[in-house]
């Protein structure tokens, strides 16, 4: 009788613990915010989409107005095409702009969408010319170490340009 209760226990955590693991599974492949609210489809093109991934946010004022549909490449322009579905009820003007963010530092990235003053609106099909590609946070620290790097170099040379004399 002991045995059979100790083997509820187990099987009760193991349970748990498996719809914990599909849990962050689900979480971390972005498919727990499942909307089958009404869309409408706008894209945009980026020169640099850094890891934005399909499924990613789309939020406008931090309140998440839209996702990502899909990504794909230009090979005419050399660009990414990022197809946006938007909620229905989220107007914006025509002279929006869409910028890629991080949340916090490492953070996953999302688009942010700043809105125009246009009193016409983006419909279906439209494409946001606006944009704004995404910081890579490794092209930042290469500036930064380069510049550093130059100001040592430029540092150590005005000694020997002065003859060593103070």
């Amino acid at each position: 009788m002991q045995s059979s209760r100790y083997d509820a226990w187990v099987g009760f955590f193991v349970l748990i613990g498996g719809a914990a693991l599909l849990f962050l599974a689900l979480k971390a492949g972005n498919l727990l915010s499942l909307n089958f609210d009404e869309t409408y489809q706008v894209s945009a093109r980026f020169d640099n989409i850094g890891g934005l991934k399909a499924r990613a946010a789309v939020k406008s004022a931090g309140v998440v107005v839209g996702r990502v549909e899909s990504i794909s490449f230009d090979d005419k322009t050399f660009q990414a095409k990022v197809v946006i579905n938007l909620h229905k009820g989220t107007l914006f003007p025509k002279d929006s702009s869409a910028k890629i963010l991080t949340s916090g530092l490492l953070g996953e990235q999302y688009i942010g969408l700043e809105p125009g003053a246009d009193e016409k609106n983006l419909a279906s099909g439209d494409i946001i010319s606006q944009t704004q590609s995404a910081v890579v946070l490794e092209n930042l620290i290469g500036q930064f170490i380069n510049s550093k790097a130059a100001d040592m170099g430029s540092a150590a040379a005005q000694p020997a340009a002065s003859g060593g004399k103070p």
